[in-house]
């Protein structure tokens, strides 16, 4: 399916240089924001008080979210917890490290600012948590790009795959430095599309490299520049497609998916921007420069061997002949 076609190739490959350097800026200025900033965790990774209540009707979780930031709570994670009438609050731990304290701090604001709420439970919630999910979820990502580059390796080649999986590990850290520039609260649901980010933004890869690779053994009057600037044009429409529609969805739960999904739509949205890009503008030019070729998808005819640099032809059977 295809909304339009281009009928003459883009010469992606001639500004190559130009994109290289541009994706190259941009993850230096993101590792170095990483480093000099870091990112703003959350309270599931900096432990804090965890305070449940209960209203006898669905809860206004933007008026609770008010009460709290009223109160001096700047970093609370408010969210319905099993029905609407259910609220879970997570609030930063404080100076003191008494949970009850907080809890019955939380409860005068919302008896002032958000009345009707039954207090159910106030628990302290550790680190400990918050480090043995990143634990999990770095050793996710290891096995992630582990079994992306043994994946594209049996199916390409090592110069694709290695390509591959530098510019999607390109994508999750630019992905990263926006969180570090502007500070924006880094929580597990941020985690959960960074690790989708990954595995998502390989298709595109193996997309276009699987066109590269059709393209070589089809065409033979082109050159390397010219097959992987035919394999990009010839795919625009299917990216356009999907990750069009994609996007569209992601802006519905950025838009009208309120505060719990604002932060996990757009690392989704940043993602699938940056993997379009990296796609087709990272991963393309490091095959080139890593460089992949004709010769490593076509195989020369069985009927020719080689010998002390010389082209022998194999004697013919005299029972052919018969």
């Amino acid at each position: 399916m295809e909304f339009f076609r281009i009928k003459q190739d883009i010469p992606f490959m001639r500004h190559a240089r130009i994109f290289n350097i541009i994706s190259l800026v941009v993850f230096l200025l993101s590792v170095y924001f990483l480093i000099a900033r870091g990112l703003h965790l959350s309270v599931e990774f900096t432990g804090g008080t965890l305070v449940e209540v209960r209203y006898q009707q669905p809860a206004n979780l933007e008026q609770v979210r008010a009460a709290m930031a009223k109160a001096g709570f700047g970093e609370t994670l408010v969210q319905n917890f099993g029905s609407p009438q259910d609220v879970l609050i997570r609030v930063p731990l404080s100076a003191d490290g008494d949970s009850r304290k907080q809890g019955e701090v939380v409860m005068q604001a919302l008896a002032s600012d958000a009345p009707g709420a039954a207090l159910q439970r106030v628990e302290f919630v550790g680190p400990q948590v918050g480090n043995e999910l990143v634990e999990k979820g770095l050793m996710a990502l290891l096995l992630v790009v582990v079994g992306i580059i043994i994946y594209l390796s049996l199916r390409f080649e090592w110069r694709f795959s290695v390509a591959a999986i530098l510019a999607n590990l390109h994508d999750v850290v630019i992905i990263l430095g926006f969180f570090a520039f502007f500070q924006w609260e880094f929580s597990l649901s941020v985690l959960a599309a960074v690790l989708a980010v990954l595995g998502y933004s390989v298709n595109e890869s193996v997309v276009v490299f699987d066109r590269v690779r059709e393209t070589f053994r089809a065409r033979r009057d082109l050159t390397t520049e010219q097959v992987l600037d035919h394999a990009i044009t010839s795919t625009i429409s299917r990216t356009i497609i999907t990750h069009g529609s994609t996007q569209i969805m992601v802006l519905s739960m950025f838009i009208f998916g309120g505060e719990v999904l604002h932060n996990f739509s757009l690392a989704l949205t940043i993602g699938i921007c940056f993997g379009i890009y990296s796609s087709v503008l990272v991963a393309a030019p490091l095959a080139q420069i890593f460089g992949v070729s004709r010769e490593h998808f076509i195989k020369p005819p069985p009927s020719m061997e080689f010998a002390e640099g010389e082209l022998i032809h194999p004697e013919p059977d005299p029972a052919d002949f018969r």
